[in-house]
Parts: C-alpha cells; sequence; structure tokens
C-alpha cells in the first residue's frame, strides 16, 4: 500500500502541472474570471469531453467562444440561445438543438438561484446533486436529455458512473492552484467521486484498485473509497496521476 500510494502522489504530482491545462479542456474556465462564466464553461465544456482530445478543444472554443463569443453568461440571460440552429454539429453527436436544452436549463437555473453550485449545495451527496441538476433541466425543458446522466439510474447495474459532471465537479471544487480552479466553496474535495472513463478504470484495475468489471456507479464509489485510503481529504486529486499512468503506457 506504501509503494502503490508513493507511486501514485508522484505520478499526480508529475501532471498535476500548469502545462497540463495547455492540451486539456479545463483550459476553457480557467480563461474566464466571474464564477458564473466559469461554471458555465465547466458545465459546458465537461458535457463534450469526450473522444479525441484535440477535437474537444476545437468544439469547446467553437461553442464558447463562436457562438457565445466569449460572454457565456451574458449570451444564457440574453437569450442569444435561442437563435442557434438546432441541427448545427457542435462536437460529434451534440448538437444545436442540445446547446439549446442545456443554455434553457442555465437559464432556468440562474432565474432562481444565484450559481448553479446551489443545486449541488441542497444536498450532502454528490449523485443527488448531479440528479438535482438532471431534474432541474427536466423542468426548464419538459424532458430529459442524454448529455445529462442518470446517476440513480438502473440501479440493478450499478447505475452510471457520470464522468462528466464528476470531471466538472474537480474543476470547479479542487483549489490547489495549479490546474483545477475552485471557485464553488461549498463542496469539499473529500466529497467528490472520481471521473471514471475507459483509460481511468483501465488504469485502475491494472494496479488492483477496482475489482469491478464495468465502468459504473459502483466502480467510481469502489475506486474513489480506495483512493480515500490514501489522501481522504482530496481523493480526486489521482485522477492525474491515473491519467499520467495511462499516458505513460503510450
Amino acid at each position: 500500500m506504501s509503494d502503490l500510494k508513493k507511486y501514485l502522489d508522484e505520478m499526480a504530482d508529475r501532471y498535476n502541472t500548469p502545462e497540463f491545462a495547455d492540451n486539456d479542456p479545463v483550459q476553457f474556465p480557467r480563461r474566464f474570471s466571474s464564477v458564473r462564466d466559469i461554471e458555465i464553461a465547466a458545465f459546458l465544456a465537461s458535457t463534450i469531453a469526450w473522444g479525441n482530445r484535440k477535437q474537444i478543444i476545437s468544439s469547446c472554443e467553437k461553442m464558447l467562444f463562436r457562438i457565445m463569443e466569449g460572454h457565456p453568461y451574458d449570451f444564457i440571460m440574453s437569450e442569444g440561445w435561442r437563435d442557434i440552429d438546432p441541427c448545427m454539429n457542435i462536437h460529434r453527436t451534440f448538437f444545436g438543438r442540445d446547446l439549446i436544452y442545456l443554455c434553457n436549463g442555465l437559464f432556468y437555473v440562474y432565474q432562481r438561484n444565484g450559481s448553479l453550485e446551489d443545486i449541488f449545495c441542497q444536498k450532502e451527496d454528490v449523485w443527488d446533486g448531479i440528479m438535482c441538476l438532471r431534474e432541474t433541466f427536466y423542468s426548464a425543458n419538459g424532458e430529459y436529455t442524454k448529455h445529462i446522466s442518470r446517476s440513480n439510474g438502473y440501479i440493478y447495474k450499478g447505475g452510471s458512473a457520470c464522468k462528466r459532471i464528476n470531471l466538472m465537479l474537480r474543476w470547479l471544487c479542487r483549489d490547489d492552484g495549479i490546474v483545477d480552479i475552485g471557485v464553488w466553496k461549498g463542496i469539499k474535495p473529500s466529497r467528490l467521486m472520481i471521473p471514471l472513463d475507459v483509460h481511468v478504470g483501465r488504469t485502475g484495475r491494472e494496479l488492483g484498485l477496482i475489482g469491478r468489471s464495468q465502468n459504473d456507479r459502483i466502480a467510481v464509489e469502489q475506486l474513489t473509497a480506495r483512493l480515500c485510503e490514501y489522501c481522504p481529504e482530496d481523493p480526486v486529486k489521482y485522477d492525474f496521476a491515473l491519467f499520467g499512468i495511462g499516458e505513460s503506457r503510450k
């Protein structure tokens, strides 16, 4: 255990550097100064954070700086999203209609709350916060979207890992002054869950940190619990380590 902790700490330190952000979608919320712009950029950038990293970054640039002209909060509150072409392709299977849905949900949130953080702070549990977010956007739009996962869906299969929202929470809640931004103060890093994708899952299994074969909510909780043994106050810092190990394998 001590050898594995030392290895994970070394890899986390190696990859948790300012240079990491240069080729990662976390660079987008880092470009803004106001909390609302930061959290909107984090929410939208994490929502399309799947696939080729260069394509993700190009799509985030298009969404936040070409469509929203670098002013995401003003764009939402002025209802500029109503003019988006629903058929516009933004990122792979994410289209203009999906961005309209999310912008309408954010508009609904900001009419009732000071921050997107308020939705999560209403709940003690991160998973419940994710469900509250999903239900809030349902209330705004009258339907659900595949781009906000159900954290309690299909319990018999383990539920969704909710990788993208957990990634957003890492960006917004961790505040080590390096990569993550930490503008949300109501959620302690100790409460966060690891953003589990196929690469993190594979590395976690190779290191004996996950015993479950599926990348689902149970696997997230299992991996996060193991990482809490090494750093209970900030287990998701090891997201950098697991990413780095995968990169070093390449």
